[in-house]
């Protein structure tokens, strides 16, 4: 494995990414779901960013559904795409289809057959990762079948009209265990301990049980908060990203994202602890961003070098700006969760446009580097 990609951890599924097998003609149309999920992104940004205060036209219909635009509709269509892209077989692709289909929908206005939409798309995603642990059992692909699982349930919670906090819960730890369980598959590089595995399940146990116990929706949430904390010792103690972070380019890179967002998860689960959602008029959205953008996106930031490439066949590259995009994305996390902690209204709208800003410095760095 080179050192990029042991750096990155390309979200597998368990298998060797087997793309580049495919005739070029099946592969433009992973290009369908791609364009859905970043259609659903930048609607998504957009009714978010007028949820903060900003006078945009077209947000009112789509204000309710910000998290399922950009949890389900975006995350959920790109991780189900690069699942069925790991798998290889047609069928794998329904599950990012139906997600796409979904954000479509939403988009439209026709949020009941969204749902439904994505209820199958996340019930395809765990059938087929519980078909790669049948094909590979180990304790990585269990927990990516438990996170697809976690969609489900969030998005069943949905349709049964649950509190936004619950809903949420189970969604963020459908991003958080897909997340640690790719770190723990990299891990192996580094032959940790086998006692390191059952804090990893800990670690699990506890966050599943918060989400399950509504915790992002409570006063009191010490399984959750405690989980959090728990999983960013071990990935601090046992992620490779520790060593490749004194490698060079793309390796670099996509350690320093990776650490950078490993900040945000113990703050998050401090926010839990000390200062829960239903304690504070702002805790909730500082815990879901602190862990949506600070964790998640800064993720994404180091992956997509790698996941772009496997999953079209474009060729992707970064550059020295690209430092500059992720110093201003954790900057924007910093600046919403101050402002919520703090209360200060200002400040908080000014976040959201740091963070798109980020995001179109991140992008056109890639396209700069790219083409050069």
């Amino acid at each position: 494995m080179s050192g990029a990609s042991a750096s990155a951890g390309p979200p597998r599924a368990g298998g060797s990414l087997r793309a580049a097998a495919e005739p070029e003609t099946w592969r433009r149309l992973h290009f369908i779901p791609l364009a859905a999920g970043a259609g659903s992104f930048l609607v998504g940004v957009w009714v978010g960013l007028a949820r903060l205060g900003l006078a945009l036209p077209g947000s009112a219909d789509l204000a309710a559904f910000h998290g399922a635009l950009m949890i389900s509709g975006f995350l959920g269509t790109v991780i189900a795409l690069e699942r069925a892209v790991a798998i290889g077989c047609w069928w794998a692709y329904a599950a990012p289809v139906l997600a796409a289909i979904a954000a479509g929908a939403l988009i439209a206005g026709a949020p009941a057959i969204a749902a439904s939409l994505f209820l199958l798309a996340s019930i395809f995603l765990t059938f087929n990762s519980a078909f790669v642990v049948a094909r590979q059992p180990a304790l990585f692909t269990v927990v990516l079948t438990v996170a697809a699982a976690c969609w489900v349930a969030g998005t069943l919670a949905w349709m049964h009209g649950t509190p936004a906090g619950g809903i949420t819960g189970w969604w963020l730890t459908f991003l958080v265990l897909t997340i640690i369980a790719e770190r723990l598959e990299l891990s192996r590089l580094l032959s940790p301990p086998r006692a390191s595995q059952w804090m990893f399940i800990a670690a699990v146990a506890l966050i599943l049980l918060g989400a399950a116990r509504g915790e992002f929706a409570s006063a009191a949430a010490p399984l959750a908060g405690i989980g959090l904390l728990a999983a960013t010792a071990w990935l601090l103690r046992y992620d490779i990203a520790r060593r490749t972070i004194r490698l060079a380019g793309l390796a670099r890179f996509s350690a320093a994202c990776i650490l950078a967002g490993y900040l945000w998860l113990p703050v998050a689960g401090a926010l839990l602890l000390v200062v829960p959602p239903a304690a504070a008029a702002f805790s909730y959205d500082a815990i879901v961003h602190a862990i949506a953008i600070g964790f998640v996106l800064s993720m994404i930031f180091g992956h997509a070098p790698i996941i772009l490439p496997a999953v079209t066949g474009l060729r992707v590259r970064h550059g020295a700006a690209a430092y500059l995009a992720l110093a201003l994305l954790h900057l924007s996390v910093a600046l919403r969760v101050a402002a919520d902690l703090f209360e200060y209204v200002d400040l908080r709208m000014a976040s959201g446009p740091t963070t798109v800003l980020a995001f179109a410095g991140y992008a056109a760095s890639l396209l700069v580097a790219s083409r050069k």
